[in-house]
C-alpha cells in the first residue's frame, strides 16, 4: 500500500484517523502500532514477522544495555550493544546484500556451484534497521532511557507514516511524543493535511511525469542524440527529488495528523553551490545519521587530514551500499566522497572566488553525472550513458517528442519548486503583503492541488516509488 493510492487515501487513512481519535488516549499508541503492522503486512505479507522480530530484538537490547548501565557494568553494556547491533546488521546484510555478495564472488571466481536462491528484499528494511540501531546506541550513551513498554517501542520502529521510505526518525526526537498522551490539535492537524497534499502533488504530478520521460530514455527504447540523454538525466534528477521529498512531505504531514513532529528531510538541495552544501540539504536524516553514528565515531576530522579523507570514503562507500546492492550505487557513493575530499583539499576555497552561478553550475553537473550511476542498472550501462551524453549525434528530433505543453508546464513547476521562490517573493513583495495574499488563496490552492493529484492518479497508471527498494 502506497500513500498515493486510492486504497490508502479513501480507506485506510480515514478509518485509522477516525478510530485513533475516537478511542481513549491511553490506547492510541497500541492502536497506531497495530495499524502500522497491518499497513506493512498489506504489501509484505509474512515478512511482517521480520518487523516484529526487529521490534522484539531492539526492545530486549535496549533493556539489556540499560540494565548493565544501571549496575555500572560498562564492559557488559558495551558487549550487549555490539551484540544487538551485530544482529541488526546481519539481518540487513542477509536480506539486502547476500545475493549481491554471492554474485560478486562468483564473478571473481571465488565461489562456484553455490546458490542462496532469490532472497526477497523487505520494503524499508534499511530505514527501520537504522532506527533500531540508533535507539540502541543512544541508550548506551545514556541520551535516552530504555523504553520499557514494548508497544511504545514497537510504535517507534513500525510507525507507518515513515516506515517504508523514511525519513529516518531517531527515538530521541520522538521519545516525549510517544510517552505523552497526544491530544487533537486542529492547527497541527490542518498543517499536516496541507503538507500531505503538497507531497502528494510533488509525487504524482511532478515526479511521475519526469520519471516517465527518464525511464523512456534510460531503458533505451529511443536511441537518439546527446540532447535526449541530457534531458533524460535532468528528468531523473527531478523525479528522484520530487519522488523522495514528496514522500517525506507526506510522511511529515501524516505524522502531524497523529500528533507527531518529524524533522525535515530536504532543504532545496538543488540550490546548493558545493557538494558539501548539497549533502547538508539532501536526505538530511540519512546524512546526519552517518555523521553522528559512523563518521564521528571513526574519528571525524579530529585525527589528521589523511584519516579524515579515509573516514569520508568509508562513510560514502557505505552510503552508496545503503542505497542498493549494486556496484553502481557504490561508485555513486565514492564519487560523492571524492568530490567532498576535493573540496576539502582546496576546491571549495577556489569556488568561493568564482561567481555564484558558476558554483551552482559546478554542483549541478557533479550531481547530474552522479545520478547517472544511481539510475543505471549496471556500472557499464552508466558509463555508456555518460558517453552518449557527449556523442556527436545532436539529433533533436527525439527530444521534440517530449515537448508537449503539459510536459513543459510540469518541467517549469519542477524548476520553480526546486528553488527558494518563497523567500524571493517575501523579499521582493514584502513579508506582510505576501502573507496577506497567501492567506486569501491558500485553501482554494490546496483543494486544487489535491483534485489535480487525484485526476493524475485516475488517469495515469505510472506510479512508482523510487525509495521503496532501499
Amino acid at each position: 500500500m502506497i500513500f498515493s493510492s486510492t486504497t490508502f487515501l479513501f480507506l485506510f487513512l480515514p478509518i485509522v484517523l477516525a478510530v485513533y481519535y475516537l478511542i481513549n488516549t491511553k490506547y492510541r499508541n497500541g492502536f497506531l502500532a497495530l495499524a502500522s503492522l497491518f499497513f506493512y503486512a498489506w504489501g509484505e505479507n509474512k515478512l511482517v514477522m521480520l518487523m516484529i522480530f526487529s521490534i522484539a530484538l531492539n526492545y530486549i537490547g535496549g533493556l539489556s544495555i540499560g540494565l548493565f548501565l544501571k549496575k555500572n557494568q560498562q564492559t557488559n553494556s558495551k558487549y550487549a550493544l555490539w551484540f544487538f547491533l551485530l544482529i541488526n546488521i546481519l539481518l540487513l546484510v542477509y536480506f539486502k546484500y547476500a545475493n549481491f555478495f554471492e554474485e560478486s564472488l562468483k564473478n571473481f571466481g571465488i565461489l562456484e556451484n553455490t546458490s542462496l536462491g532469490k532472497i526477497i528484499l523487505p520494503i524499508g528494511i534499511s530505514f527501520f534497521t537504522f532506527q533500531g540501531m540508533s535507539y540502541l546506541i543512544d541508550v548506551y550513551y545514556e541520551k535516552v532511557r530504555p523504553q520499557k513498554n514494548l508497544v511504545s517501542l514497537g510504535l517507534y520502529i513500525s510507525m507507518f507514516p515513515q516506515l517504508i521510505a523514511g525519513p529516518i526518525v531517531r527515538y530521541i526526537d520522538v521519545e516525549k511524543q510517544i510517552r505523552k498522551k497526544r491530544k487533537f490539535n486542529f492547527e497541527q492537524f490542518s498543517e499536516g493535511i496541507k503538507r500531505f497534499i503538497v507531497g502528494l502533488f510533488k509525487k504524482v504530478v511532478i515526479a511521475n511525469q519526469m520519471g516517465f520521460v527518464a525511464d523512456f530514455v534510460f531503458d533505451g527504447t529511443g536511441y537518439a542524440g546527446a540532447p535526449s540523454y541530457w534531458l533524460g538525466i535532468v528528468c531523473y534528477a527531478f523525479q528522484i527529488y520530487f519522488d523522495f521529498s514528496g514522500y517525506s512531505d507526506m510522511a511529515i504531514g501524516l505524522g502531524k495528523m497523529f500528533g507527531f513532529d518529524f524533522l525535515e528531510n530536504f532543504n532545496l538541495p538543488y540550490i546548493s553551490r558545493s557538494i558539501k552544501e548539497f549533502w547538508r540539504r539532501w536526505h538530511i536524516s540519512l546524512s546526519s545519521w552517518f555523521r553522528d553514528y559512523l563518521y564521528i565515531p571513526l574519528g571525524g576530522n579530529r585525527k589528521g587530514l589523511a584519516r579524515t579523507y579515509i573516514n569520508l570514503l568509508i562513510v560514502f562507500f557505505i552510503t552508496g551500499l545503503w542505497h542498493g546492492a549494486s556496484w553502481s550505487f557504490i561508485v555513486w557513493g565514492l564519487y560523492h566522497g571524492f568530490f567532498l575530499i576535493l573540496e576539502r583539499l582546496g576546491l571549495e576555497k577556489l569556488l568561493t572566488k568564482t561567481p555564484r552561478l558558476f558554483r551552482h553550475a559546478y554542483t549541478m553537473l557533479v550531481v547530474l553525472f552522479g545520478w547517472v550511476f544511481f539510475r543505471a542498472e549496471t556500472l557499464s550501462s552508466g558509463l555508456s550513458y555518460i558517453g552518449s551524453m557527449f556523442s556527436l549525434n545532436n539529433n533533436y528530433n527525439e527530444v521534440f517528442q517530449y515537448m508537449n505543453p503539459y510536459f513543459m508546464f510540469v518541467l517549469f513547476l519542477a524548476i520553480l519548486l526546486s528553488t527558494n521562490v518563497k523567500t524571493y517573493l517575501l523579499r521582493k513583495i514584502g513579508h506582510e503583503k505576501t502573507t496577506t495574499i497567501l492567506s486569501y488563496i491558500k485553501h482554494p490552492f490546496y483543494i486544487l492541488l489535491f483534485v489535480f493529484s487525484l485526476f493524475e492518479l485516475a488517469t495515469n497508471s505510472y506510479n512508482p516509488f523510487i525509495y521503496f527498494r532501499f
